[in-house]
């Protein structure tokens, strides 16, 4: 079984800096693109960021400049460092991992999300 577990979330005013982490554990056998999603209340889900294996970094443009996605293979950990953060950014932030489990063919993971919320 595999679990993708987010921390990191909170409050901060706007201009602030948060970091969210999401660590992917269980019978992993590779562990493929890895990305932070967000929903805001009434809002879809949408992609914040993804990161490949290999390094490749997507970003959406409404954050491109302010956050910075990364991960540490060795740790099957992925990171969100959100910088000048903007009202408009309150949501709640899930982690999406792209994984192959062990006699699992490969499929998608959820977090269970963390909530970020910036004051104006």
């Amino acid at each position: 079984q595999v679990q993708l577990v987010e921390s990191g979330g909170g409050l901060v005013q706007a201009g602030g800096s948060l970091r969210l982490s999401c660590a992917a554990s269980g019978s992993i056998f590779s562990l493929n693109v890895m990305g932070w999603y967000r929903q805001a209340p009434g809002k879809q889900r949408e992609l914040v960021a993804d990161i490949t294996g290999g390094g490749s970094t997507n970003y959406a443009d409404s954050v491109k400049g302010r956050f910075t996605i990364s991960r540490d293979n060795a740790k099957n950990t992925v990171y969100l460092q959100m910088n000048s953060l903007k009202p408009e950014d309150t949501a709640v932030y899930y982690c999406n991992g792209r994984i192959y489990a062990i006699l699992v063919p490969e499929r998608d993971y959820w977090g269970q999300g963390t909530q970020v919320t910036v004051s104006s």
